[in-house]
């Protein structure tokens, strides 16, 4: 816990405010992308195993 504070407060000194919220943003995009592809992949895997059987 004490790492992730340094961290993000060496962030804070370095970058402007813009900068970390657009990298909060990026962040949560690819997140956000990763989740419904999972989902996707998800839904595809459990309808080919059910018209499998």
């Amino acid at each position: 816990m004490r790492n992730l504070s340094i961290v993000i407060i060496s962030l804070m000194l370095t970058l402007s405010s813009c900068q970390v919220v657009e990298g909060i943003f990026k962040a949560g995009m690819w997140f956000g992308i990763l989740i419904v592809a999972a989902v996707v992949g998800l839904i595809f895997f459990l309808f080919s195993r059910m018209g499998g059987k």
